[in-house]
Formats: structure tokens, C-alpha cells, sequence
């Protein structure tokens, strides 16, 4: 049996369907409306949406990239990728915005738009990535290997700090 799960977001929103099924009828409540349908009807409505909530789930399911495979959109091999949002839930990190980092990569002085900005970030195999908290590989510095990085907060940066929103160079080797 295909189950279903949506993120917590969407279960908490007033549009969500509520379903009920029976042998004989399908009753889909949307508010305070109720519809039946024949058997005939009732597996075609049902089929259509499951379809239609798969469609749905599949894309608010953001997922980080696989490092093993992880290439820009012109399938060239990528170094990392950093991104501008996290969230509480795994499945929901490495969103928003996002900058590329190529094989060999240094980058001592972030670009404006993207100092003190990222906040997850995904190593691809074999390639390790070394960033600073300040510009000119000045400040902290900190080495991430081959992996996800879903929280950059949970990254602590010195006695009470963390990584969050602290990148401001970086330098990065496969």
C-alpha cells in the first residue's frame, strides 16, 4: 500500500483533503462538502489522487544533493554547494538559494550577496572544503569532508559561536 508523508508544514495548513474510503463509496469531505461516487468512479477518483498528491508531495520533499554525484546543471563535477536556508527537518535543508563551488576553487573574499550567508551545505566525495569567518582567510577556519553539513548552527565556531551565517572565504580540493 503507497503511504503518503507529507512534511509538517502542509499537514498544518487549512487547504489539506481529508480522505475516507469505504468498499462500496468514496466520500472526499473538502470543508464541509460531501460527494459519492460509484465503485467504477471511485477507483478512478482515487487513483487520479493518489497521482495528483504524489505529484504534489514529490515537490515539497527538497532534499540535499548526493555527494557522490554532485554536478551543476551543465553536469560538470562540483566541489560543493552551499545553501541559504536550513530547516528544523532534514529533508527540508540545503533550500533557497544556493552558489556552486568547483574543483579547486579559492575564494578568499566571498561575493557581497553571499558573505555571512550560507547556512547548509553538501562536500562532494572526495573533495573537502576549508572556510573562514572572515575575509582573507582571516578568523576561524573550519574543514568540512565529503557529506551533508544539514545545519550549519550545529557547527560550533570557537567557545560560543557557530557556523551559521559566518562564511566569508572559502577553499576547495578534490
Amino acid at each position: 500500500m503507497l503511504q503518503l508523508q507529507p512534511s509538517r508544514s502542509l499537514l498544518e495548513t487549512p487547504t489539506f483533503l481529508t480522505h475516507v474510503i469505504r468498499m462500496e463509496k468514496l466520500h472526499v469531505y473538502i470543508g464541509q462538502g460531501k460527494r459519492s461516487c460509484s465503485h467504477a468512479e471511485n477507483m478512478k477518483g482515487f487513483i487520479a489522487l493518489l497521482l495528483l498528491a504524489a505529484l504534489c508531495f514529490e515537490g515539497l520533499n527538497a532534499e540535499c544533493p548526493d555527494p557522490a554525484t554532485l554536478k551543476d546543471d551543465y553536469g560538470s563535477k562540483l566541489c560543493a554547494q552551499m545553501f541559504e536556508d536550513s530547516s528544523y527537518y532534514y529533508d527540508d535543508s540545503c533550500t533557497g538559494s544556493f552558489i556552486n563551488v568547483y574543483p579547486d576553487e579559492d575564494t578568499p573574499i566571498m561575493p557581497w550577496v553571499w558573505d555571512n550567508r550560507v547556512s547548509s551545505l553538501v562536500v562532494g566525495r572526495g573533495c573537502s572544503l576549508t572556510v573562514w569567518s572572515k575575509t582573507k582567510k582571516q578568523g576561524s577556519k573550519k574543514k568540512f569532508s565529503a557529506g551533508f553539513q544539514y545545519h550549519l548552527k550545529e557547527v560550533k565556531k570557537g567557545l560560543f559561536g557557530n557556523w551559521n551565517d559566518s562564511i566569508s572565504g572559502y577553499y576547495c580540493t578534490c
